[in-house]
């Protein structure tokens, strides 16, 4: 069965997300290591706003995760807040329209936390996110890799 909660309520998956998200992504960032990533995603344990993780598991095997920071990279906050961040379905698990699960879902909580837009960068996906409805909205470099930033804007609910 596939469950979608808080990493708040299930912190005994910080390691494995913590080992996932810094081997993915460490290229992107100067001097994020290890350590950094498990301490941001303790923070994430802790809450259920902003910062938040949700993770996605199938019969309590966890398959994926994404997130809500108010910075994603500092070489990019000047570009507005809050950011969708670190979308990763585990590789053997990817086709299955998990990613899209937890883009969903995570758009939701925001939306329920009454923010009214979103941010999120990505080196490759920028049509995955479109299709979740993100439209594009500024190129960038980031640790001399090429990025696309995309925007959410939440409507709030329908009358």
């Amino acid at each position: 069965m596939l469950q979608i909660r808080f990493l708040a309520d299930t912190p005994e998956h910080v390691d494995q997300l913590a080992d996932w998200h810094h081997a993915q992504w460490q290229h992107l960032y100067t001097d994020w290591t290890h350590e950094v990533a498990k301490a941001e995603l303790l923070e994430h344990a802790k809450s259920r706003t902003l910062p938040a993780t949700l993770v996605l598991t199938e019969d309590d095997m966890l398959q994926g995760s994404v997130s809500l920071m108010e910075t994603d990279a500092d070489a990019l906050a000047h570009i507005g807040s809050p950011w969708l961040a670190s979308l990763f379905v585990k590789p053997e698990a990817r086709g299955k329209g998990h990613g899209a699960r937890l883009v969903k879902s995570m758009m939701q909580h925001a939306e329920n936390i009454a923010l009214k837009e979103l941010f999120l960068f990505t080196p490759e996906h920028k049509s995955f996110y479109e299709q979740q409805g993100w439209k594009a909205f500024h190129q960038a470099q980031l640790n001399n890799q090429a990025v696309d930033v995309l925007r959410y804007q939440i409507t709030g609910p329908k009358a």
